[in-house]
């Protein structure tokens, strides 16, 4: 009967070490998941706000560099609406 007895013994220390365990998993795939929340938001964030004003202010900068070049290279007014006179 001893044996038996010191059975039990050693299967509660080993289901009290998966149920630690279990725990652990647990947090850890919590964890896992609000990481994973947070990277969702930030993309959100970065989709929807910065790459839009990004956009913009890169549009304009491209936007005032062409019409420099092609007043530089002669294709300003004069070039599509002809020569005009005082």
């Amino acid at each position: 009967m001893p044996g038996s007895v010191q059975s039990l013994d050693t299967i509660s220390d080993v289901s009290s070490d998966t149920s630690y365990d279990s725990d652990d998993d647990e947090d850890d795939r919590l964890a896992e998941q609000e990481w994973q929340e947070s990277l969702q938001q930030l993309q959100q964030l970065f989709s929807i706000v910065l790459l839009p004003y990004l956009g913009k202010f890169f549009g304009r900068r491209w936007s005032y560099w062409a019409y420099a070049r092609y007043v530089r290279l002669g294709l300003g007014k004069s070039f599509f609406l002809g020569e005009q006179r005082l």
